[in-house]
């Protein structure tokens, strides 16, 4: 197994039916004007690995050995080596990152993966909504509308009191997106 310093995404989504998501879905479908024309909205948990990294064969076995990351039995996982492979994305979809302010970081996933490669990593998780409105909407300016929670008709996926958000756009999101420079997050209080 050689090894490589860059950075890989992996992308982490529910095998059944993701309630939380489509409770998410129903409240902006019914009480949200931005969310009048939204189609569809699903959760995908994203990870970014920073370090030394093995091939992309190699990087799936070890993600798929961990329940650090993921439990096969319930999810599945797409790993993106570069910008330019896929993503588990539709390229009609509009992408909201949401961060846990300054727990984005995942220590324990690092000590794991220290232990069974000898490398270090940084390991950081977010989660993406992956959002598809009617043909005809600007879904980029909906989405900013859906994102961050501002009053009872504004906002649903991100609370700015302890998260930040991020835009993106399917098909292929943002390299890097979880480590980008902290001023480009949305959603900080001033």
């Amino acid at each position: 197994m050689s090894a490589n310093t860059g950075m890989l995404q992996a992308f982490v989504e529910l095998r059944a039916e993701d309630v939380e998501a489509t409770s998410a879905h129903e409240v902006a479908h019914a009480r949200l004007a931005a969310g009048a024309r939204l189609q569809a909205l699903r959760r995908v948990r994203v990870f970014e690995l920073t370090g030394t990294l093995p091939d992309a064969q190699a990087a799936k076995a070890l993600l798929h050995r961990s329940t650090r990351f993921y439990n096969p039995a319930k999810e599945r996982c797409t790993v993106r080596m570069s910008a330019s492979e896929a993503a588990p994305f539709d390229r009609d979809e509009s992408l909201v990152l949401v961060l846990d302010r300054g727990l984005e970081r995942r220590p324990a996933a690092e000590r794991w993966w220290r232990h069974e490669t000898g490398h270090k990593v940084e390991v950081r998780e977010g989660l993406a909504w992956a959002l598809r409105f009617e043909p005809g909407v600007d879904a980029a300016r909906e989405s900013e509308s859906l994102a961050a929670v501002e009053d009872r008709a504004t906002g649903l996926l991100c609370n700015p009191h302890f998260q930040d958000w991020r835009p993106g756009s399917g098909g292929s999101p943002p390299w890097p997106w979880l480590t980008a420079p902290e001023q480009g997050a949305k959603g900080r209080n001033a």
